[in-house]
């Protein structure tokens, strides 16, 4: 049996490589607390899938699969050595029987397999980009072992409602072996696992959770968007529509869990649509692969669009511009970062939207590695004779058709800027086409001056000779997006805009259960210092341009601002809170003079009011 194709595949090995902006944005990360943890964080500094004594479940999984991706795209050779050490450690530590997680053998009928599924995940990117002979045996044994595990310890908790993070491998493993017992442990997987079709097709929240469950987990809900399409990989013959699955989740939670980012709240769990909520930084990043893995599978251009929403807005706005502290929540409206004595959230904790180590809970600290480096891995995909620009990043491609050489360069500061150069260099002449996604939230688009539709992929199909240069040109207004309770939100091109609030912070270095936070790993807090009660008096917005710092999305230099009347309204602070702005202003009775105002990315904001209610002024 055939896997069902896909549109387009990742490119392997050390093929592509990002440039401009977005390798300075990887450096940060290599550089900052992400690409560091290995060096002072216990969990992955001594943890047990390299023999040390602390966490042996998640934090290292998920670390390396960020941290793997990142090395390679930026081909450090230090990085390279570091994760080559823990992987060494995984397949030197595999039991005989197969078991490959660090558990000893009387404590395996309580351990979450969920672990097993997000390291064959990290194994298969390993295999992708280094090649390593290991990969595939050490991971036939450990999905033997797995098959037997399951008759006596079908999957319980994160297992049970993360299952689907293992078929990836599976899918490969099966298109190497051809083994059919492959494809029946993905079906006794399947059928030990939560019902997520159902849970869609009768969606029941729609409101604001009121306790912790799996079903309404927001970074379970984040990953399971590409579950069905992973299955209709490994079971073609099937009716399942791995799109509309996707498509279906996606509308119930952005109707009733939706943020302005295009990202949905979460808490732990889905939180309604308040301004004030705000969603889990794991989520963010996991939404955005199931989004890059539904963009090459299909090839249906919005679900890039989609994907880029998050990550030049959700992704960046968790994060300091340097990269060394994130958020666990983040919100739209976000008038401090403080500790909330009373937090308004279903189950986090006080600290939960503090800037630092590891905020409310670890899982945000060792995962959110993932969300650059797979964004940037995933701007060429390569097709049947094909090269598609999946996104518009600046990066360089190297691929063969037909024995030529070929080399795509792209040159852009998109999304900061709106036009992009693509030179196109082959060592003989050779037919392929080039795809390129155009954005759906372009007014207008051109190649080399010639109108191109937007919201799809543009193809152009010759035999290339030479070198041939393509000048693309996007459209980007200012648009208002209307938001519940009245409420709007300013928009140009796939940058959102906030008003950024003047704020200062505390720094807190401190011990807590033996881990350390000190400079530049510690964590803070933020207060506002300036009037953060507005809104919008007006639609006369104008745009300017700066020029692009060397943090990409840094508060004090944003290379594109907007600016436009706005007045201060009444607008209170949540109940019991104490640096949590209200759903919704009090009055919309203007306070004072209008004045001009400057907005700047969401991405780059600490503090930030985004959305706002479009007052008229007398």
């Amino acid at each position: 049996m055939e896997l069902r194709k896909t549109f387009g595949r990742f490119v392997d090995g050390g093929a592509l490589k990002p440039k401009g902006w977005l390798r300075r944005q990887l450096k940060l990360q290599a550089e900052g607390q992400a690409g560091s943890l290995d060096k002072f964080w216990p969990d992955v500094k001594d943890s047990a899938w390299i023999g040390g004594k602390a966490e042996g479940w998640e934090r290292v999984p998920y670390w390396l699969d960020g941290f793997i991706d990142l090395a390679w795209l930026l081909d450090d050779d230090d990085m390279k050595a570091r994760a080559t050490r823990y992987i060494d450690a995984i397949f030197a530590n595999q039991c005989a029987d197969g078991w490959i997680c660090p558990c000893p053998v009387e404590k395996r009928a309580d351990y979450d397999m969920w672990s097993l599924f997000l390291l064959a995940k990290v194994l298969h990117v390993w295999y992708r980009r280094t090649g390593d002979p290991r990969v595939a045996p050490a991971l036939m044994e450990a999905f033997r072992q797995l098959r037997s595990h399951l008759a006596a310890n079908p999957l319980k908790n994160w297992g049970k409602y993360r299952w689907y993070e293992g078929l990836g491998a599976l899918a490969w493993l099966f298109e190497e072996t051809k083994e059919p017992w492959l494809l029946v442990l993905a079906e006794r997987i399947r059928q030990q696992s939560y019902d997520y079709p159902s849970l869609v097709a009768n969606w029941p929240y729609q409101s604001k959770a009121t306790k912790w469950t799996f079903e309404e987990h927001v970074v379970n809900l984040g990953m399971v968007i590409h579950s069905e399409l992973f299955y209709q990989k490994l079971h073609p013959e099937s009716n399942t529509d791995g799109e509309a699955f996707a498509e279906t989740l996606l509308a119930n939670l952005m109707k009733y869990h939706s943020m302005a980012t295009g990202m949905f709240t979460g808490d732990e769990c889905v939180s309604g649509d308040s301004p004030s909520q705000g969603t889990e930084l794991c989520a963010v990043v996991e939404a955005m692969y199931s989004e890059e893995l539904l963009l090459a599978a299909t090839g249906h251009a919005v679900w890039g669009d989609r994907l880029e929403k998050l990550a030049f807005n959700a992704l960046p706005a968790a994060c300091s511009a340097d990269m060394w502290t994130h958020q666990y929540d983040h919100a739209t409206n976000q008038i401090g970062c403080q500790n909330e004595p009373t937090p308004i959230w279903s189950t986090n904790g006080s600290e939960a939207h503090l800037f630092g180590l590891e905020p409310n809970y670890g899982c945000c600290t060792a995962n959110h590695g993932q969300g650059w480096p797979k964004l940037a891995a995933s701007a060429f995909l390569l097709g049947d004779r094909s090269i598609i620009s999946a996104l518009i990043l600046p990066c360089r491609l190297e691929t063969e058709i037909d024995g030529a050489q070929i080399v795509c360069d792209v040159e852009t500061d998109y999304p900061f800027r709106d036009t992009a150069t693509y030179t196109i260099t082959v060592s003989q002449p050779v037919a392929f086409d080039l795809k390129i996604r155009i954005p759906g939230f372009a007014k207008a688009a051109e190649i080399d001056g010639k109108p191109v539709k937007t919201g799809d992929f543009h193809v152009i199909s010759k035999t290339w000779e030479g070198t041939t240069a393509l000048n693309v040109k996007l459209t980007f207004e200012p648009q208002f997006v209307d938001r519940p309770r009245g409420m709007s939100v300013l928009w140009r091109g796939p940058l959102l805009f906030s008003l950024p609030i003047p704020s200062r912070s505390v720094k807190h270095e401190y011990e807590r259960n033996g881990v350390e936070r000190k400079f530049p790993y510690c964590d803070y807090e933020y207060f506002a210092t300036a009037p953060w009660n507005y809104a919008f008096a007006g639609k006369d917005v104008a745009v300017e341009e700066h020029p692009l710092p060397e943090m990409p999305f840094a508060e004090d230099k944003p290379p594109v601002t907007l600016s436009l009347p706005m007045v201060r309204i009444p607008w209170a602070i949540h109940e019991k809170s104490i640096a949590i702005a209200a759903p919704q202003p009090s009055s919309l009775t203007p306070e004072g003079a209008v004045e001009q105002k400057t907005l700047i990315p969401f991405g780059s904001t600490m503090l930030r009011m985004t959305e706002m209610p479009i007052v008229k002024v007398d």
